[in-house]
């Protein structure tokens, strides 16, 4: 899971930050900040699921600011998937709509 959480704030910060002709933001970049899989793999073993949202919602908030908001088709999708994540209780429950956010991040990158 811990990759997953990666990859799902490592597409946020693509969109929000990644323009062409420069350099691309990879998973070591400075701007990956708390959004690294050690900081992730100490979250979900401490089972804190509100720590794990918090730090995904921070780079989803900037991939929804670079695609244009909730006014926007692509934002009005993400903004839905990232608020099933957010309403996720226990860590078990954590996993599919993960999986959903990964796939759309993925795409609309």
């Amino acid at each position: 899971m811990e990759l997953l959480l990666e990859t799902v704030a490592l597409y946020s910060l693509k969109l929000a930050y990644e323009t062409e002709g420069h350099s691309p933001i990879l998973r070591d970049d400075p701007l990956m900040g708390s959004c690294d899989r050690e900081i992730f793999e100490l979250l979900i073993r401490r089972g804190d699921v509100a720590g794990i949202q918090g730090e995904i919602s921070r780079c989803l908030d900037l991939a929804l600011g670079a695609i244009g908001g909730v006014d926007t088709v692509l934002g009005r999708e993400l903004n839905r998937l990232a608020a099933d994540f957010n309403a996720v209780q226990k860590m078990d429950d954590l996993y599919a709509p993960l999986i959903a956010l990964n796939g759309y991040v993925k795409d609309i990158l």
